[in-house]
């Protein structure tokens, strides 16, 4: 009994390991803490208070290497974008069902096994109140990332004539207005670039000279950040962030990846595009390819988001 009252209070991380004989893997969330308006008693009620937030998700190992690889795993951003997209969606008065809310979204994700929650108001006295919920998956799961709204960002191609123009700065002001997320993409740069004769080197090859270029930009203007997994740029995207988009970790792991070549810099990006359902692509400073996504270009000379 007594081990029963300690596990009782023990973090949710000891509760999940005592609780099941399945080989589990634990992603835990602890003392995340956040000031939101919540509670069904009218004291409650247009103030903030602070609640406290500690989840764990078992997922089953990765029967596969994992290869340090951020697209392979469950990753903590999808538990605190879980708690903050049932935070937005509207005034809670039970932690009750904000603990269901977050352990039913958690579970979406095709990794996840099953969740503890444990939730804490504490702000209510010299105490924490809370509740602890355990949810398992169903079997059901959505493909990818379906169950969440997926942006629709502007994707941007910036020739190497618009890297040098004097004008990215006053070009990503612009875009940056708009509430549509940025993707900045890039050719190679203008120095040669190494020959192996051989194909598959060769393409490798090709995708880091773009993934160079990248990093220019990014050396550029601190607000561009270089991301190069799907995971990344997610969360980039939901979250207000300019990127630059270094491809060789989309394009080699597609499944269905792109026919042209990384040489062919803006039919490469025009798959990207619709890879990412965006809105718009953007070309600066070359012509429009032949694209899926609606295209429009814009000329160096004078350039303007318009």
């Amino acid at each position: 009994m007594t081990d029963d009252i300690r596990l009782a209070f023990a973090h949710p991380a000891e509760r999940a390991a005592a609780s099941t004989d399945i080989p589990y893997d634990r992603i835990s969330l602890r003392d995340y803490i956040v000031e939101v308006e919540i509670g069904a008693f009218q004291q409650e009620r247009g103030k903030l208070q602070r609640v406290k937030f500690n989840v764990v998700v078992e997922v089953l190992p990765d029967q596969g290497p994992i290869d340090d690889d951020v697209d392979r795993i469950l990753s903590y951003d999808k538990v605190i974008e879980a708690i903050g997209i049932e935070l937005e969606a509207e005034r809670i008065n039970l932690l009750e069902t904000l603990a269901a809310r977050v352990a039913e979204r958690v579970l979406l994700e095709p990794m996840a096994e099953r969740v503890f929650v444990r939730i804490e108001k504490l702000d209510r006295g010299p105490f924490a109140l809370g509740v602890e919920i355990v949810r398992s998956s169903d079997g059901s799961k959505p493909a990818g990332q379906d169950h969440i709204e997926t942006p629709h960002p502007r994707v941007v191609y910036l020739s190497n004539e618009a890297l040098v123009s004097g004008n990215l700065t006053s070009w990503i002001d612009d875009f940056s207005k708009d509430d549509a997320p940025v993707i900045l993409c890039v050719g190679a740069g203008e120095l040669p670039v190494i020959q192996t004769g051989h194909a598959m080197t060769q393409r490798r090859i090709d995708l880091l000279a773009i993934e160079q270029n990248a990093w220019l930009v990014g050396a550029k203007d601190h607000r561009c950040k270089v991301v190069a997994t799907r995971t990344e740029l997610d969360w980039a995207m939901k979250n207000g962030q300019i990127c630059v988009w270094a491809p060789s970790k989309i394009v080699l792991d597609a499944v269905d990846g792109p026919s042209a070549s990384p040489r062919d810099a803006l039919a490469l990006v025009s798959w990207f595009a619709a890879e990412m359902e965006a809105k718009e692509l953007v070309v600066i400073g070359d012509d429009a390819p032949a694209s899926d996504v609606p295209t429009r270009t814009i000329a160096v000379t004078g350039a303007s988001n318009g």
